[in-house]
């Protein structure tokens, strides 16, 4: 059983680990041609933002119809129907409007004209990034995780003050789940097929809940700042139970966090939730029964995939090198060998197998074998 030392490590790391990758995802070119992709794009307003997304609540990307051309080389669709977003009309003012409107200024808006835009699906042409190439839609399904989810959404409707409840995916307006600050209230979508998708999502909207909530100390917090603390607890927290949503979640964070500085601060307030969302996800698998084959080690690692063996195998490597405790490191060395003994086990069985199947082939002579081993 590991001492407290040792669980306050594994939360650490997890989380070091989570920036780690982030970081390493925002080094890519890929990544850094998004951000210029992103660039390009006007920065609309908040009245702006309501016009778009009452027009076409899908709208992901959007541009005036000469700006598809020479930026991106796209070209708008024959028949698509404009989006109309409010652009100022600035003019030249009399002093005797200056009086009226009381400014100084020489301009000033003095009304408004509504320009038409085309959302990227309503063009074609030369690819444009977007955060859907960061951001895998679909986690690997994995057994146990429905149990885990119900647990955790009735731990938190019968022993907490939040309310979580499932809608249709349809009525969500494209997201997985939201948390309502006013109400206390997490939604989830409730026909998500992926089960490992709405376990994350539920840890994600958690998260939110204890860091943004209207009481949480980080509510003021900028919006990347909360998407970039929510998902990486969610990122965390499904780690710990051995769900890796890299694939899903890194992106998610690389694509709202851009900025290493951000990337930096958000993470550094997320370790207190982390450990929260943890403790409380390592009680319910307990009672649960999940962990249980934890009390055999031996035998998890025999139904280990060849790649999670491997995996596990690098994880138990780095874990040694940052470990400072003398007994940590002892006991991860021990794992370690327990691991590199299944994998000889394994490669020496493969071995026989193919020597089996292949008798054909001679095998090296003793004084070959002395040859190879010098």
């Amino acid at each position: 059983m590991p001492n407290k030392a040792d669980v306050k490590a594994w939360k650490a790391q997890l989380v070091a680990q989570a920036e780690q990758q982030i970081l390493k995802l925002t080094d890519s070119d890929q990544f850094k041609k998004y951000l210029n992709t992103l660039a390009k794009f006007h920065q609309y307003s908040a009245r702006n933002i309501d016009l778009i997304y009452a027009q076409n609540p899908q709208a992901t990307q959007v541009a005036g119809f000469k700006q598809w051309q020479t930026d991106f080389n796209r070209t708008v669709n024959k028949g698509a129907k404009a989006i109309r977003i409010a652009a100022p009309i600035i003019k030249k003012i009399t002093p005797a409007d200056q009086k009226r409107l009381d400014t100084t200024d020489e301009r000033a808006i003095v009304g408004y004209r509504y320009l038409p835009i085309f959302d990227v699906a309503q063009t074609s042409g030369a690819p444009v990034l977007s955060a859907k190439d960061f951001v895998k839609g679909n986690l690997a399904d994995h057994q146990n995780v429905t149990s885990l989810y119900n647990a955790f959404k009735d731990y938190l409707n019968q022993q907490t003050d939040l309310q979580v409840s499932e809608a249709p995916l349809a009525k969500l307006n494209g997201a997985k789940g939201y948390f309502q600050p006013s109400t206390n209230e997490i939604v989830i979508g409730g026909d998500e097929s992926d089960n490992a998708l709405k376990l994350k999502t539920l840890y994600h909207e958690y998260a939110h809940s204890q860091l943004h909530g209207l009481k949480s100390a980080f509510k003021d917090r900028p919006r990347a700042y909360q998407e970039t603390q929510a998902e990486a607890v969610a990122y965390v927290a499904m780690q710990n139970i051995g769900v890796d949503t890299s694939n899903y979640s890194l992106g998610y964070v690389a694509t709202w966090a851009k900025d290493k500085a951000v990337i930096h601060s958000a993470l550094s307030e997320i370790q207190q939730v982390s450990n929260k969302v943890i403790e409380l996800s390592d009680g319910l698998t307990k009672q649960l029964g999940l962990q249980e084959a934890q009390k055999e080690p031996e035998h998890d690692l025999k139904k280990l995939s060849a790649q999670a063996l491997n995996q596990s195998y690098q994880g138990l490597q780095q874990q040694i090198k940052q470990a400072t405790d003398p007994q940590q490191k002892s006991e991860l060395k021990n794992q370690l060998n327990d691991v590199h003994q299944e994998i000889s086990n394994r490669t020496q069985k493969q071995l026989q197998d193919f020597v089996r199947q292949n008798p054909k082939i001679t095998q090296p002579r003793q004084n070959e074998q002395q040859q190879i081993k010098r």
